[in-house]
């Protein structure tokens, strides 16, 4: 909720803005929101493959498929930055609204997943499709909540 009233209440015309130095706007940077939105519950799957707690959790961390020992994941093709790239590409023609509207109707059933998830799964290790590894609880914290905001401030403006 807060990322749709902070992004709904830009004007369209600041999305067209360049936002990073690779070269993408406001927009482009919500498309890749909206595109990685729905992958999240996608990390759920991955914990009903992975391996029960230990008891010996370590913190969130990026690693790269071999630096995960045994974390179940799933990679994207061609690597996560041509990922990206591809599904930002895809939303090229999307209109601001359009966007948000992905991005609310996503975030909808990542919220739906995880209420729906067997506790127990929150414990397991896994590594996102970005690198990023952890048990499922700090994994989907790191990438839906933190990620998410800080792609939200880069758009907005804030930190």
């Amino acid at each position: 909720r807060e990322a749709v009233e902070k992004l709904g209440a830009l004007p369209t015309e600041e999305f067209e803005r360049g936002r990073y130095e690779s070269g993408w706007n406001g927009r482009q940077i919500l498309a890749h929101a909206a595109a990685i939105e729905w992958t999240y519950p996608r990390l759920i799957d991955i914990a009903k493959g992975g391996i029960p707690p230990s008891g010996g959790a370590t913190e969130v961390r990026r690693t790269e498929p071999d630096e995960a020992s045994k974390a179940p994941t799933r990679t994207a093709a061609g690597g996560i930055d041509s990922y990206n790239e591809r599904q930002v590409a895809k939303r090229a023609d999307a209109t601001v609204d359009q966007l948000l509207e992905e991005f609310k109707t996503n975030r909808a059933a990542t919220i739906a997943a995880v209420e729906a998830a067997d506790e127990e799964l929150f414990g397991r290790e896994i590594r996102s499709a970005g690198g990023v590894t952890g048990v499922l609880a700090d994994v989907i914290h790191a990438v839906a909540v933190v990620h998410v905001r800080g792609h939200v401030n880069d758009i907005v403006g804030t930190d």
